[in-house]
């Protein structure tokens, strides 16, 4: 179970993607300290003020890869389909 001011979801199945699993986290009042944090690309300095390092070009390239390999995979997937639905007919009385 979270913590007190930690709330926690899933966003749900992906249609065609559901080998992937996105969540959501929230925190209200959470201190955490500030080794525990995940901050290649983020900073957030002692006095709270947050900031971007690098370039963001970065951070959207690989959303960017990760759509064009849906695209690039959605036929493999789709023939997949088309056969097994040719086989089905095929049979079928």
């Amino acid at each position: 179970m979270p913590l007190k001011g930690v709330e926690l979801g899933d966003m749900g199945p992906k249609m065609g993607y559901n080998s992937k699993n996105n969540g959501w986290c929230t925190f209200d009042n959470v201190r955490i300290p500030r080794e525990w944090m995940l901050m290649k690309y983020t900073k957030l300095d002692k006095e709270g003020t947050f900031s971007i390092e690098g370039d963001t070009r970065i951070l959207y390239s690989v959303m960017m890869e990760i759509r064009m390999r849906l695209i690039h995979g959605s036929p493999v997937y789709l023939l997949r389909g088309c056969l097994i639905a040719m086989r089905y007919s095929v049979i079928r009385r």
